[in-house]
C-alpha cells in the first residue's frame, strides 16, 4: 500500500538535499543541528510567538547550547514561554 511520507521523512529529505547543495556550493563544513521541533499552532498568540522566535533566533547563536563557542549557553527550551 502506498502511503504519504511522515513529517519526519520530509524534514530528513529536506535537510539531506539542502546540506548536499550547500556543501557543493562551497560551505564544506555545513551541518544541520540534530532533530527538529514541531508544534501545532493553535491560535494567533502562538503564531506570533513563533514568528518572533524566528526573527530573534539568529542573534541568539552566541548563547545557543549547541554552539561550541558559546560562553554562557542558555538552558534548554528557554525560549518557550
Amino acid at each position: 500500500m502506498n502511503r504519504a511520507p511522515t513529517l519526519g521523512e520530509i524534514v530528513r529529505a529536506y535537510k539531506a538535499l539542502s546540506a548536499r547543495l550547500i556543501r557543493q556550493a562551497g560551505t564544506t563544513d555545513f551541518a544541520w543541528q540534530r532533530n527538529y521541533y514541531e508544534h501545532i499552532i493553535r491560535d494567533e498568540q502562538s503564531l506570533n510567538r513563533i514568528r518572533q522566535y524566528i526573527l530573534d533566533n539568529p542573534a541568539r547563536w552566541e548563547f545557543d547550547r549547541e554552539n561550541p563557542a558559546a560562553i554562557n549557553p542558555e538552558p534548554e527550551d528557554a525560549w518557550r514561554l
